[in-house]
């Protein structure tokens, strides 16, 4: 049965949420703050790489991250053709380098546990690696080729959604500053600091690093905070085929002629802007990783919010005694990544479906 749903916050999680369920036939409207897309999902780099940014053994977070590149070239074909627009998405493939044989044993490792899930994975020795990619630094020894990692251009992905959502008959609503949840055991009932009110049948929580906020309006534990995540480019032609990765970071040629490197992370509460350490931090391991950015300056550097929870893993799932309320927040530096698949499992619960990956670990209850 086809239900009024609402959706707090309008960054990826929540534009994503809210298309895949207008696309089931609910009628949606996303309730921001600000503008969409406007905190962590409009300032990431747009990595879809879940196998080079998780080195421990297989867990839930991964199958989650897993699927959802799974679910990715179809995913963005139907955003493109749902709004008209398009947005840079490449297969590139990536390199996880190591520069010290110490290093070595982690990284067959990982090779290994990535194969059992069918991922192709394998390890890249000097010389072909110097074929691969010319510009990469002679210390580099190995390192970890995975042809089914991608990334894509996160502005236009963010404004491509938001436009798939209106255009399929989602209403948004923006520049709220704030909302307060009057009412959600029984009717869900928001109010605006403009006094403006909306009801609705189903509330999904989407506010990233402001969900804590909502701790006494639910009486849960919600540890979601903010991580600032700051990324510098440099102006270059495309050094680079390869998405590429070390112990220290990533770097990234976009189509638009820069060279993205990230991320420095720190705690500062709210506060978005770059600073001198966390940018030269970037600028030295990039500079060991290509050389020939030695010569080069960055000419653009950005910070964005990552909503960090106590243990990593988001929360998503629907309350155990109302499940017509449902969290779909705390994606950390993952939330480009598990839109996809975030967007499906939410849209599953909701109709009733059976779980397409295992959801257990990312109840919103499990820290109360």
């Amino acid at each position: 049965m086809a239900k009024d749903i609402l959706i707090l916050g309008g960054g990826v999680i929540g534009l994503a949420t809210a298309f895949e369920c207008q696309n089931r036939g609910h009628q949606v409207t996303i309730l921001e703050i600000a503008t969409c897309g406007g905190q962590a999902s409009g300032a990431a780099a747009g990595m879809l790489a879940p196998y080079s940014e998780m080195s421990e053994e297989p867990d839930d977070f991964f199958l989650l991250s897993h699927q959802s590149l799974k679910e990715y070239p179809e995913w963005q074909q139907e955003i493109k053709n749902k709004s008209s627009m398009d947005f840079e998405y490449v297969e590139s493939g990536s390199l996880y380098t190591i520069f010290h044989e110490a290093e070595r044993f982690p990284l067959q490792t990982r090779m290994e546990w990535q194969n059992q899930f069918g991922v192709e994975a394998s390890i890249i020795e000097k010389s072909e690696l110097k074929e691969m990619e010319p510009a990469l630094s002679e210390e580099i020894l190995a390192a970890l080729y995975t042809p089914s990692e991608s990334h894509l251009y996160s502005p236009d992905y963010v404004k491509a959604l938001k436009q798939a959502c209106l255009n399929t008959g989602v209403q948004i609503y923006e520049h709220l500053k704030h909302v307060e949840v009057i009412g959600w055991k029984n009717e869900v009932h928001l109010r605006s600091y403009e006094d403006k009110h909306f009801f609705a049948d189903h509330l999904i929580i989407c506010n990233g690093a402001w969900s804590k906020e909502l701790e006494n309006s639910f009486g849960i534990a919600i540890p979601v905070f903010p991580i600032r995540g700051q990324i510098c480019s440099y102006r270059t032609e495309s050094l680079i085929k390869s998405l590429v990765f070390s112990s220290q970071g990533y770097v990234v040629s976009k189509g638009n002629g820069s060279l993205v490197c990230g991320a420095s992370e720190d705690i500062a509460g709210f506060n978005v802007d770059v600073t001198e350490k966390g940018i030269k931090r970037l600028e030295r391991w990039s500079k060991k990783l290509l050389p020939v950015l030695e010569t080069m300056e960055t000419n653009h550097k950005w910070a964005g919010l990552r909503p960090a929870t106590q243990d990593g893993f988001p929360l998503i799932g629907q309350l155990s005694n109302y499940n017509h309320v449902q969290f779909a927040t705390g994606h950390y530096r993952n939330g480009i990544l598990l839109s996809p698949i975030t967007a499906k499992v939410v849209a599953d619960q909701i109709d009733g479906l059976k779980e397409r990956v295992p959801l257990r670990s990312f109840s919103p209850e499990r820290f109360s």
